[in-house]
């Protein structure tokens, strides 16, 4: 069969894999498996446990056999775990699932950006991945009014449908993906595969030490991972318990929490529209000197979420936070692969990147969840926002780098 593009291949997996939705997954497992409060939270837990454990080693296995291969493995099992989790009932056994949903989603984690940036080269991508982030505000919508009009005749088939469409994902891959930038090394110089991988992990590992860029762009999601737990899993409980949802139309909570959530993917789109026309303008210059601006926005948003009163006004930084969010996300990805010179590494770098997140998550949570719990929900949100502090303080070093490797100046030659 004919390969695709492979530009045009990633919009529509971007479409496709922006599609299922966390809403209607999440209103199934309340109101018809009536999981409790600790059992939602040991699925977070198993699958921050299995992004721990695993990013790094399927980053491994991307860059040492194949990307495709990778993509195609994580996007069915993900695709699959997510159906199961709408077929069984069993709390325990959709813990297990959830926890096999992060391991087959790190097969994908840094496997996709690495296949693109093969496929177009690095010096282009970047204003692949923008496009990209844009395109995937779109598959959002469209899932999310998918999922929620079969939702209403079934909220157990809205969940297998947002499953299905990953899996669908994964097939078209198996089916049409190329993969001509990426080539592994001839049998005779191969290894074992035990050997291989170990060697791939080593080599990556030293890659991202040796270069000063790589290491604060690792710390500063290190931090921003700590941060991100608290106002993921508490923001909904802030507006019904400390701030207040408007009177307006006397509306159910989720449907203003959905409400506030279309608007936030309208804003991303809009300016991401607005950020791509500035990079063709600007270059690699805009990405450094924005990300900077967004996390340092964030921050203040979420400090400002944490501490209002106004109903009005925690509304308007939490679109902050979302905005700030969607467009520092694909800029922080240019960056990094912009640092990546060695093709064969550059999955295992990007996973570490991962795992620095998810570590940052599972030691941040905990801590905030007992900030919490003593002094409130506000406290803890305005901890979580102040934790961004050192990020912002390491994208500055970075930048104080100019968002490269300095050059070695040539050695004078030694005399006899």
């Amino acid at each position: 069969m004919r390969r695709a593009n492979a530009t045009r291949l990633y919009y529509a997996l971007q479409i496709l894999l922006s599609m299922p939705t966390w809403v209607v997954m999440a209103v199934y497992l309340v109101q018809e498996l009536h999981l409790s409060p600790l059992q939602l939270v040991l699925m977070g837990t198993a699958m921050e446990g299995a992004v721990f454990l695993f990013e790094i080693p399927t980053g491994v296995v991307a860059d040492t056999y194949s990307r495709r291969l990778s993509l195609i493995v994580g996007y069915v099992g993900m695709g699959v775990t997510w159906m199961l989790v709408g077929v069984v009932y069993a709390p325990w056994l959709i813990i297990a699932f959830w926890g096999l949903w992060g391991l087959s989603y790190t097969f994908t984690s840094g496997a996709e950006q690495a296949w693109i940036a093969d496929e177009v080269g690095a010096d282009k991508v970047g204003r692949v991945f923008l496009k990209g982030a844009r395109i995937g505000y779109v598959g959002s919508v469209l899932g999310l009014f998918l999922q929620v009009g079969v939702g209403i005749f079934s909220l157990r088939a809205g969940v297998i449908v947002g499953g299905a469409l990953t899996v669908l994902a994964g097939l078209i891959c198996l089916l049409v993906m190329p993969e001509t930038g990426f080539r592994r090394k001839p049998r005779g110089e191969r290894g074992s595969a035990l050997g291989e991988l170990r060697t791939t992990a080593a080599t990556g590992a030293r890659y991202a030490w040796a270069a000063p860029v790589i290491l604060l762009l690792v710390g500063v999601q290190l931090f921003m991972g700590m941060s991100a737990e608290a106002f993921d899993r508490l923001k909904e409980a802030h507006f019904l318990r400390d701030v207040g949802l408007p009177g307006v139309g006397n509306l159910d909570p989720v449907v203003w929490f959905g409400i506030f959530w279309l608007v936030g993917l309208a804003l991303g789109f809009v300016a991401t529209g607005w950020l791509i026309k500035r990079f063709e303008q600007r270059g690699r210059r805009v990405v450094t000197s924005s990300l900077f601006t967004l996390t340092a926005m964030e921050m203040v948003a979420m400090l400002v979420f944490a501490l209002t009163g106004s109903t009005w006004l925690a509304i308007a930084s939490l679109l902050g936070v979302f905005f700030a969010r969607d467009l520092a996300g694909p800029l922080y990805t240019v960056w990094l692969n912009e640092q990546i010179k060695d093709s064969s590494v550059r999955a295992t770098v990007l996973s570490i990147s991962g795992q620095a997140n998810a570590i940052g998550q599972a030691g941040g949570g905990p801590v905030l969840g007992a900030i919490g719990n003593v002094w409130g929900i506000r406290a803890a949100l305005a901890v979580g926002g102040l934790v961004i502090a050192p990020a912002l303080a390491l994208y500055g070093r970075a930048i104080a780098h100019e968002g490269r490797e300095p050059e070695l100046e040539e050695l004078p030659a030694t005399s006899p």
